[in-house]
């Protein structure tokens, strides 16, 4: 499936050697990002949060294996480098470079590595599905599989590669996820219009309830479709964030299930994702999708410790697989068929739909189940 190369401008290619892997995307234009709030923020999110105020940029290097947090200014200084190695290599200022890392908290970059496998890459960059696919799987660290999401608009095109499985509850945009499209549309708008896209997107999954020193989006316009209609570039970026978004919690670590979680009825778009985020982090309600086991009891449980106002006695709730639902609670009164509820969670996807009846705001949070093997690949994930 096509993503960023399916927008014109955007060029790529990528490389991954054991553990370690590099990224290149090379295309021009107006710039933006979100970016983790963990206060243990990786130097090439401090190094971005200030280049992206140019609101441009030409290319991004991204490597894996290694996310260069808490490593202090050797750290700033090297994620400097990176950003230079990528402009020698590509011929464009090193100020309109974005740089990423994922991986190992607390270690230095390979730099010779990382300029060694630039080297390799830069001549081989193509506006194609392969050099695209290399890319995306150059960037993966415990994911087990490469995620992509392209919209076709009105005339324009947006798409993007991400990845993501374990430490996965941004306050900001995702792990890593690397947008474009080719709107002509100013950076201000395109800074505004990936907040919300983010907001209402990637930050609304859970995969473990932990916030990486390294999460940022970045989207770049290179220009090549002309002018759009703003707010159809809206919806299509948050159409492509929320394809990405859902990927990501798929792959969660050791996960088998998605879990989706609906909240209609709150005060505010704002307080259903809160409580819809809640349900969906809480572990008692992640192992209870693993076993299969239809506790609703945990699912209205989180709802009431997500600090937001409703009558437990007026809510109505359903699960779902996707194609068929049934009623668990209506009107606060208990209704579950526990057979049916229990055949609902038996596929790959469950879904939760929560009524709270208190307002018109609604919201969807995305999450998985918890598994044995979540704790298998992060007990040992650095020997």
């Amino acid at each position: 499936m096509k993503s960023i190369c399916g927008v014109e401008g955007v060029r790529a290619f990528g490389i991954k050697e054991g553990k370690f892997g590099l990224a290149l995307i090379k295309a021009s234009g107006a710039a933006a990002g979100v970016f983790t709030s963990n206060l243990v923020r990786a130097p090439p999110i401090i190094l971005m949060e200030k280049r992206i105020r140019n609101g441009c940029l030409d290319a991004v290097i991204v490597n894996s294996g290694c996310a260069n947090a808490y490593t202090g200014e050797q750290g700033y200084n090297d994620a400097v480098r990176m950003g230079e190695i990528a402009s020698r290599e590509l011929g464009t200022d090193p100020d309109h470079v974005g740089v990423a890392s994922t991986g190992v908290i607390g270690r230095y970059l390979d730099l010779p590595r990382i300029e060694a496998q630039c080297h390799r890459i830069a001549p081989l960059l193509e506006h194609s599905h392969q050099a695209e696919t290399l890319a995306a799987r150059a960037i993966m660290t415990t994911d087990l599989t490469e995620k992509h999401a392209l919209i076709r608009g009105d005339g324009f095109s947006v798409g993007g590669i991400t990845k993501g499985s374990g430490m996965i509850a941004p306050n900001m945009g995702t792990m890593l996820a690397f947008l474009y499209t080719d709107a002509d549309v100013p950076a201000s708008h395109l800074s505004s219009t990936l907040k919300q896209a983010a907001n209402r997107t990637f930050n609304r999954i859970v995969v473990d309830g932990d916030m990486s020193t390294n999460d940022v989006a970045l989207c770049t316009a290179t220009g090549f479709a002309g002018s759009v209609d703003y707010g159809k570039l809206s919806r299509a970026l948050e159409e492509c964030c929320r394809m990405l978004a859902i990927q990501i919690a798929m792959d969660g670590e050791g996960a088998t299930k998605l879990l989706e979680v609906s909240v209609l009825g709150a005060p505010s778009e704002e307080e259903a994702a809160t409580v819809a985020r809640t349900i969906v982090s809480s572990p008692l309600v992640k192992t209870a999708l693993y076993g299969e086991d239809p506790n609703w009891g945990r699912v209205i449980a989180a709802a009431g410790r997500a600090g937001v106002r409703f009558d437990p006695d007026a809510v109505d709730l359903r699960i779902s697989d996707g194609t068929s639902s049934c009623p668990l609670v209506c009107d606060g009164k208990i209704v579950v068929d526990l057979a049916a509820a229990k055949k609902a969670m038996q596929g790959k996807k469950v879904i939760f739909l929560l009524d709270l009846h208190n307002g018109p705001g609604s919201a969807t949070a995305w999450g998985c189940d918890l598994t044995e093997k979540y704790v298998e690949i992060n007990g040992r994930y650095t020997t």
